[in-house]
Order: structure tokens, then C-alpha cells, then sequence
């Protein structure tokens, strides 16, 4: 079966069937025209609606990026960053909507931007713009964004974030360091944002800086949660606080 039908049948089965995650004539449209198998090496798992471990990155599964797309709305001409480059293929959608010039996105591991970089030029979008930054530092030199897509979860939006969106800019982000809720941020006031839940999702933890997709350990508030707890246990039960029985009869030395 040609690849241009598999495409078509994966969209098709997200606009009708019981996911109903695409709704818009543009995700839909974009969807149908980016050939997804120029970001996944085998060919089967390319428009089969499932996600998968990419050099130590989750790709996101078709329907789980139609979800983002269709809370983040993007319009024509709109200005987009992606927090977290992947693959590069929801950076690529996004390309068909707004057009590729208007497309940013950063990732803070090297190779995943290596990756992104290829596989855009593959596909035909070299234009969009990938580099490797701390994702929660977004791109300064480039804001204001009407739209802000981010790949992973935070305990909050980052403020740098929603500084970096223009007026009645849409930042879409899941919330949450255990439950986590898709979360649309507009931008109207940046000092306080209005925030919009859009229901449950889980997503890996945005990295910071020092940290590398594929480490031992990701999250860097479980990592120094565990820490804490650690040296708690050592204050409790550390050698300063038990005797040691020399004499085998629970007597000190003399």
C-alpha cells in the first residue's frame, strides 16, 4: 500500500474514529500533507497510531500530537516555538500551517537536534529553524510567539515562557510533575496568566540544563527530592546515632 494512503487512513481514523482528536481543516490538512515516514526509521510504525523511545525521546504517537496541535490553534503566518524538537515532525505540521519560516524550535540535547534538523530537510522543511537550547529559556531573540508548544511537563509554565508570547499568544504545556493536565496559557497578562485545563496527559519532564535525554535520571525535582530523603534517613539513622557493641554484649570499651 502506498505511503501517501497509510497517511490518509491514519488521519481519517483520528478525525473519526472514537479518538476524534483532529477537528480543525487545518491539522487535518497538514497531517494528510507531511510525510510522517521521513521522521521514523521503519516504515510500519510511521502511520501506526503509537508512541516509541528515540534516542532516549519519546515520539509522540499521531493522535497524541494532534491533541497539542488542535489546543495550541495555530493560524497562517502565526509565529511558533516548539519546546522540544523530537523528531521534528510536530515542527513540520506546524510548517504546513504557519509556513516553515515562522517554525523555532529547540531541544537541549544535541543529538536530538541533529536528528530534527535531518529529518526536516529531508521532508522539505528546511526552513524551520532548530537549536539546541535549555527549552525552559525558550528563544528570547526571536519572541514574541503567538504560539508556544511544549513536548514535556513542568510543575508550573515557566515565566520565561509566558514572557516570550505575544498578546493574546497561546502557550500549551502539560502540568503536573505526577497527575498532569494539558494546559493552555494565554498571554494577555503575563504577571498572571489565564490558565485552561484541557484534561489528563503524560509526558516526560522538561530537562534542565546539565541534563541529556536518555540519562538515568530525567526529572530533575525527583532526583533531588530522592536527595533530601536520603540524607533525612542519615540524620535518623546515621552512624552518629548507634552504638557500636565492641564486646558483643552491648557494652562500650573501656
Amino acid at each position: 500500500m502506498e505511503l501517501a494512503v497509510l497517511r490518509d487512513d491514519m488521519v481519517d481514523s483520528l478525525e473519526h474514529d472514537s479518538k476524534g482528536v483532529v477537528s480543525s481543516e487545518s491539522v487535518s490538512a497538514a497531517m494528510r500533507a507531511v510525510p510522517r515516514h521521513e521522521f521514523v526509521d521503519d516504515d510500519r510504525l510511521a502511520y501506526a497510531d503509537r508512541s516509541f523511545e528515540h534516542r532516549g525521546t519519546r515520539v509522540l504517537a499521531p493522535s497524541t500530537a494532534a491533541r497539542l496541535l488542535e489546543a495550541l490553534a495555530p493560524e497562517e503566518g502565526d509565529s511558533v516555538l516548539v519546546v522540544g524538537a523530537g523528531v521534528g515532525y510536530t515542527a513540520a505540521v506546524l510548517a504546513e500551517i504557519v509556513g516553515e519560516r515562522n517554525v523555532h524550535a529547540v531541544d537541549i540535547t544535541r543529538n536530538v537536534v541533529w536528528d530534527a534538523r535531518s529529518n526536516l530537510a529531508s521532508a522539505g522543511y528546511e526552513g524551520v529553524f532548530v537549536d539546541c537550547r535549555n527549552g525552559a529559556d525558550g528563544l528570547p531573540e526571536y519572541a514574541p510567539f503567538d504560539c508556544i508548544l511544549v513536548e514535556a511537563a513542568a510543575a508550573d509554565p515557566p515565566r520565561t515562557l509566558v514572557r516570550q508570547l505575544a498578546l493574546d499568544g497561546r502557550l500549551v504545556i502539560p502540568v503536573g510533575i505526577g497527575e498532569q493536565s494539558l494546559t493552555v496559557v494565554r498571554g494577555d497578562d503575563p504577571s498572571d496568566p489565564e490558565t485552561q485545563p484541557l484534561g489528563t496527559v503524560a509526558f516526560q519532564p522538561l530537562l534542565v540544563e546539565g541534563e541529556q535525554a536518555g540519562s538515568i535520571e530525567r526529572n530533575r525535582t525527583v532526583r533531588e527530592d530522592r536527595e533530601r530523603a536520603e540524607r533525612a534517613r542519615e540524620r535518623r539513622t546515621g552512624w552518629e546515632h548507634e552504638w557500636i557493641d565492641w564486646d558483643g554484649d552491648g557494652s562500650l570499651p573501656e
